[in-house]
Formats: C-alpha cells, structure tokens, sequence
C-alpha cells in the first residue's frame, strides 16, 4: 500500500459510503476501531445533518475516516418523459396510500455548504461521487489536510481526476451494488460497465495515483486479486449492509441472502440513474420505463420507497446490492473488517506456497 493509504488504515479494507443512511456513525466507527478505513456518506443529508454525523463520530472514535459528496447534477432531465413516469407509478401512490413527490426539489444536495463545513473543519478523506471536483475545490481540501478520493468508472474519467489533482482514485466496476458514480449520465453506456479486475488494469496503466477497488468483493481472497491487479485496497459495501452497526432496513439487510431475491440488475426505477440492486416487483414493472432523470425521480419515489419499508413490504424498497450479495455474512463490522484481514493473509500465503513449489 503507498504511505498515505498506509496511515489511514491498518488493512486495506474501505467501508464503502452508503447513502441513505446505511454509513451512521456506529457503522464507521466499527470499521476505524478494528483496523478499516470508513466512510460516512453525506449524500441525501442537510449540511447539519452531515455535520452533526461527523461530531458524533469524532466522539466514537479518534482514528482516520472519510466523509462522501455527491457532486451536483446537471438538469438534463426531459419534464414530460419525467410526467409519464409519475403518471405510470400513480398506482403505487394509491396502493401504499402515500403522495408522490416533488420532482423539482433540489438537484445539488447542499455540495457547496458541505464543501465549506469539511474546508472549516477538516476530516481526513473527503471522497466523491457522480464527478470529479475542481482542482481549487481539492488543491483547497488538500491544504487543510484532507486526503481526496474520486469514484470512476472508466480510465477516461481516472485520467480526468489524477488531472484534477485528486489524491487516490476509487475504481468502481460493474458489479459494484447501489448507483453507478459515473461522471456523466449517458443512457447509452448503461449496459456497458466494466467488471472491476478489467477496469482496475486498465486504469492502472493508464494514471499514477493510488487505487481503491470497488464492486462485488465480499471476500478477503478477492481483496488479494485486485491487490495484485494494482489497487492498493478494496472497498466494500454490500458486505458491510448486513452488519448490526449498519442502518439498513432490516428487510434490506433479510433481502440480499433470501432465496426470493436471486439476482441484481441495473435500473433507474428507483432514481432516475443506473443503480445495481435485488430484482424485486418495483424493478421488473417500472424499471424499463423509467427515464434518465436524477434526482427528480429519487424526489418522486421517496415517499413510495418509505411506504414500502414501513408496510414490510421488500417488493417495493430499493434493495440495493452488489453481484457478491448471497456472500453476506451477518458479523459485527469489527469482526467482519478482522476476518477480511485474516483472509487476506490466507489467500497472500497460498499464492507465496503455489509460487515456491
């Protein structure tokens, strides 16, 4: 791992930013105290919101984590094509006895103000996803000591971000579970997401920065493969839902090893972007009709998603999940980042014994 990695964590295990609630403080703290390297995700949050999160993580723990920004979005979204999906979902309105929202809430998620809270108070990895910042907006996290990482999904956007002067690169490959961070938002490109072992190559040869490696790892023998493919450390996320620090919905965290659920695809039913979760009935019915609109279709969704969840009903949540999700393993965060670790280890051994005989 380089020097900078190395002194944020222990191990090479990143607990991915999950929006929604899922990254709460008790979450990341877990991940921090055991030797990982969390991530609160400000995502969907007021900018108290986040600031309050990371105040309260500060009194949980005193060892390195990271906060995640969504970037702003620009409004490309069609009005009328986003009227015919409200028109389409006004049955779910009815059935979950729930209001549709406002498509035309706001479309930057407060990245400005968050950006000048962690400015004033620093923490030590500021992260991003959905773009990559501007070279004043990480030269200046980088004065005040922040560590800066920007999601990619291809080499052309890696290349975009060492150029931006980011610090470290989070490779996102296609099997990765919740949004694609895809710099822009191209409804022809949704079926062509690289898997991580490719991507992590490619991007390798194409920028210098170190690489975090992101999508369907479950395991600390696949932490070993895309160490030896070039990252420095992988990121997980799906593996990290089912913990009880997580804040998932416990039909969430039931859903990723219930037989019911037996795959994931791609789908903008639930946001208006390309999104990896469980097949449900929201999926199969709405997804192929869903326009490319975010955030004005996460805005007209929410109130069904939360329906949803307090009915108990799975069928209509966004499950989100990545391809490894049947690996899940139910253990305490601390525990689980441990039993990586000693995976790691395991599969680094046999590689050396194979190589020697």
């Amino acid at each position: 791992m380089s020097s900078a990695l190395t002194d944020l964590c222990r191990y090479p295990v990143v607990q991915a930013p999950m929006a929604g609630g899922v990254s709460r403080p008790q979450l990341v703290s877990a991940v921090a105290e055991a030797g990982g390297l969390g991530f609160l995700a400000a995502g969907y949050k007021t900018v108290d919101g986040m600031y309050n999160e990371i105040k309260q993580l500060r009194r949980m723990t005193g060892q390195p984590f990271g906060v995640n920004l969504f970037m702003p979005q620009p409004n490309l979204a069609d009005p009328s094509a986003v009227e015919v999906y409200r028109h389409q979902l006004a049955g779910e309105a009815a059935w979950y006895e729930t209001p549709l929202g406002d498509p035309d809430s706001s479309g930057d998620d407060g990245y400005e103000a968050k950006l000048a809270i962690l400015l004033e108070d620093p923490v030590p990895v500021v992260s991003f996803t959905f773009g990559c910042p501007t070279r004043d907006a990480l030269d200046a996290l980088a004065g005040v000591g922040s560590y800066t990482v920007v999601t990619v999904t291809s080499p052309e956007e890696a290349q975009a971000a060492e150029s931006a002067g980011a610090d470290a690169i989070c490779v996102q490959g296609a099997e990765a579970g919740g949004h694609r961070s895809t710099h822009r938002d191209d409804p022809q490109t949704d079926d062509t997401g690289i898997g991580l072992l490719s991507l992590v190559a490619q991007v390798r040869e194409t920028v210098q920065l170190p690489l975090i490696a992101s999508g369907g790892i479950m395991r600390g023998s696949q932490i070993a493969a895309v160490v030896a493919a070039g990252a420095e450390a992988a990121q997980l996320g799906t593996a990290f839902l089912v913990c009880p620090e997580s804040g998932a919905h416990l039909l969430h965290k039931q859903a990723l090893t219930n037989p019911l659920f037996v795959r994931t695809a791609l789908t903008r039913a639930f946001s208006g972007r390309p999104a990896r979760g469980l097949v449900n009935r929201f999926v199969r019915e709405h997804g192929p009709y869903a326009p490319a609109a975010y955030p004005q279709v996460h805005h007209v969704t929410s109130g069904l998603r939360k329906a949803a969840a307090k009915a108990g009903d799975a069928q209509g949540m966004a499950l989100w999940a990545g391809q490894g999700h049947r690996m899940a393993r139910e253990l305490p965060a601390g525990r689980l980042v441990e039993l990586l670790a000693e995976e790691l280890d395991a599969a680094r051994t046999a590689l050396s014994t194979r190589s020697t005989q």
